[in-house]
């Protein structure tokens, strides 16, 4: 079974921010330190998903575990913005999921050696020595999976649900042709 655990998602505000006057205005809820970093970050909740605003007026979401709560963060964080007077109404020129990551399980250890070798070299990155996890870019698709030897799987770079279950049920079957082959 895949599961969610991260969604980014991006949106535009269609205008331009003082980003000193935005992190005045919102309080304890922003974060603020241009020295560092050129956005104003937004956390409504300890354990709450993370907006980053740029000046631009485009920002971002990330750390919610489903396609509502990232929208549901998205609505707070635009009626902060129109509460304050930011923002002329709750509403923003576009908003998009960029990207989940999943996870799942393959139920058995793998030889990450033998895997990249099966998997195809150009396909494959493992370099034990730096990352525990072989890196592998299926074609076909936007996704790269990250398998590691206890058969835990990471799937990045899908745009939605279906997508990843998609690269991982084709990764299930290319798993399972290659050990049959042992």
């Amino acid at each position: 079974m895949v599961k969610v655990v991260n969604i980014v998602t991006s949106g535009s505000l269609g205008t331009e921010l003082d980003l000193e006057n935005v992190y005045r205005d919102v309080g304890a809820i922003g974060e603020y330190d241009p020295n560092k970093y050129p956005a104003v970050y937004f956390r409504f909740k300890e354990d709450a998903p993370l907006v980053t605003l740029y000046r631009t007026g485009k920002y971002i979401v990330t750390g919610a575990d489903s396609k509502e709560e990232a929208y549901s963060i998205r609505d707070r964080f635009l009626g902060l913005l129109a509460e304050q007077g930011m923002i002329a109404e709750q509403d923003d020129e576009w908003f998009r999921i960029q990207n989940l990551v999943c996870t799942a399980e393959l139920g058995e250890s793998l030889n990450l050696n033998a895997l990249a070798i099966g998997l195809g070299l150009e396909m494959t990155e493992y370099e034990p020595e730096q990352f525990p996890g072989l890196t592998y870019r299926p074609t076909g698709t936007d996704s790269v999976v990250l398998l590691f030897a206890s058969g835990r799987v990471v799937i990045t770079g899908s745009p939605d649900l279906d997508t990843a279950e998609e690269t991982f049920a084709a990764l299930q079957e290319e798993v399972t042709d290659l050990l049959a082959i042992d």
